[in-house]
């Protein structure tokens, strides 16, 4: 199962940075989203990101070019999906809009595309229910930021077949990345060990504890590249209080999320895409 073109559903953060590096491996892409702006945006958050690897040396300027022209924006869904060989839905984490595109792509796409989901932590099982082609969805789970992040996790659903998982695979591998192999439960790996972290860190906040200490103590003490705060403010509150409501109604109140964390997702308290959470941004 060849891959050539892939479309991606969602321009934000990780809609652009998955075409950003979808593009410079020589894929075909196109980046879709229901706002003209928003893919606006993700195009010069792209063509940034790359001049930032010219400099760095990692690319020279006409291969910045190049993987820049791969790249084309439409708001029209059905166009920008219907030649795709891999579609990635990248859009925020709602169950509902997700196994509503989801329908949708069942409609709009080719018999033979993949149909992969971003999902942070809903079950790719359930999104997939929806649709009867329950064989060709798949988790594709990159980490922020998607260019400098090198592990995605890959999540075969129910039905998901061999040869999914492997077109999936090499895709993953062509762009540079690790591919790991998580079980489809909520929160797979990655989500459902460090939500836990940053629910419990809500703990500590509340208890009092300053969030400059609580990330020095993990990076100096336990070697964490970035400490849980740090890391909160980076992937989003409300991302993390999602997870973990996810994880609370598949997997019992263990998960539940910490009232602090809903507190500040309320207050609109989200980290870097809001300019405020336990740190101040730009």
């Amino acid at each position: 199962m060849e891959l050539k073109h892939i479309a991606i559903i969602g321009a934000g953060a990780m809609g652009s940075g998955i075409a950003q590096v979808s593009a410079i491996a020589g894929y075909g892409v196109t980046l879709t989203d229901v706002s003209a702006a928003q893919l606006d945006k993700a195009r010069r958050s792209v063509e940034g990101g790359l001049g930032k690897l010219v400099q760095k040396g990692k690319l020279t300027q006409e291969e910045a070019a190049a993987s820049l022209a791969r790249i084309k924006t439409s708001d029209a869904f059905g166009e920008a999906v219907g030649e795709a060989d891999l579609v990635i839905e990248a859009v925020f984490e709602n169950l509902e809009l997700k196994q509503k595109i989801f329908r949708d792509l069942e409609k709009e796409c080719r018999p033979s595309a993949i149909l992969g989901s971003n999902t942070s932590a809903l079950p790719i099982t359930e999104i997939a229910s929806v649709t009867k082609c329950g064989s060709r969805v798949i988790g594709i789970h990159f980490m922020n930021p998607v260019p400098l992040m090198r592990g995605v996790e890959i999540i075969r659903g129910q039905l998901t077949t061999d040869a999914t998982v492997e077109a999936v695979t090499e895709y993953v591998k062509r762009i540079g990345k690790e591919p790991l192999v998580a079980i489809d439960y909520a929160g797979f790996i990655v989500s459902r060990l460090l939500d836990v972290l940053m629910n419990e860190t809500m703990k500590l906040v509340q208890e009092g504890n300053r969030p400059e200490d609580i990330d020095k103590a993990m990076e100096l003490c336990a070697g964490h590249p970035m400490g849980p705060c740090k890391l909160l403010d980076l992937v989003g509150a409300e991302i993390a209080m999602h997870g973990m409501e996810t994880m609370e109604r598949d997997l019992g109140p263990t998960y539940k999320p910490h009232p602090l964390l809903k507190k500040r997702v309320l207050a609109g308290l989200l980290g870097k895409k809001t300019g405020q959470g336990f740190y101040k941004y730009e």
